[in-house]
């Protein structure tokens, strides 16, 4: 009877979790991509306070059809210790837990087949990262496309995965800084004084014309008034006499008799 070693109980519970690292101990792939704002055509609100604009990644996971493609939105600091494999969706990743404690989030995941190659005619290329506000504090929406909750810099990339393995990725993008507001103390005041200089002149003149206006005004009511009290006597009219004239009735003559 053939011996028979008895297997090591952690092995059965072991080997899925081995299968499941064995793609990921190969590495991704690289691709030779990096996400950049949208240039062409120009746009207005490239980037704002909360909010910038990527195109999309057209015609670069063409190898991975069965892939669902994420985007990774990371601080700049967070770059070098993001893990590939984190999850989506999970604690580590969450939106609304960024920036503190969490240095990077996934979002906006869809699959090849939003990103055709070729871009067919009139098709909107564009990914506005930030856009939703309706998510931004809702956690059971881990994958929330918020709005980006300072001016960054901010760095991203595009990652792959089939099922929850990563197979493939870009590299990162140049540091992305969003528009601030201008503080109060930092807009110049250069000029403020001649600008109140000039004010005060408009309004001396302003009160000069308007005193010179009713001058002129008073002026021609008086000399009217002038004009009416000289014209106001009337030469006494000369009686004139009626005669009366008595209306003697004609009567009409019988006619001559021939």
């Amino acid at each position: 009877q053939p011996h028979s070693c008895p297997r090591h109980p952690g092995v059965s519970t072991m080997l899925p979790l081995l299968l499941l690292l064995l793609p990921a101990a190969h590495g991704i792939v690289r691709l030779g991509y990096r996400p950049v704002l949208t240039q062409d055509p120009p746009l207005e609100g490239l980037t704002t306070a909360s909010t910038f604009v990527l195109d999309q990644p057209r015609c670069v996971f063409q190898n991975f059809s069965n892939a669902d493609i994420w985007l990774v939105v990371a601080l700049e600091r967070a770059v070098s210790s993001f893990n590939n494999a984190a999850g989506p969706g999970t604690p580590e990743t969450a939106f609304q837990s960024f920036p503190d404690p969490v240095g990077a989030y996934m979002t906006l995941n869809t699959t090849l087949g939003s990103y055709p190659c070729p871009k067919p005619a009139g098709d909107i290329t564009v990914l506005r990262v930030g856009s939703e506000t309706s998510c931004a504090k809702d956690e059971k929406r881990p994958t929330c496309n918020g709005p980006l909750p300072g001016p960054g810099p901010y760095r991203v990339k595009f990652l792959a995965l089939e099922g929850a393995v990563p197979v493939a990725d870009t590299d990162w993008s140049v540091p992305i800084m969003l528009r601030t507001a201008k503080s109060p103390d930092t807009i110049s005041t250069a000029g403020s004084g001649h600008s109140a200089d000039m004010i005060a002149i408009t309004t001396i003149l302003s009160i000069l014309f308007a005193i010179l206006l009713a001058g002129l005004v008073a002026m021609l009511f008086f000399w009217d008034s002038e004009s009416c009290g000289s014209s106001s006597t009337f030469s006494k009219p000369e009686s004139v006499s009626v005669r009366r004239y008595n209306t003697h009735h004609v009567y009409d003559q019988p006619a001559a008799r021939l």
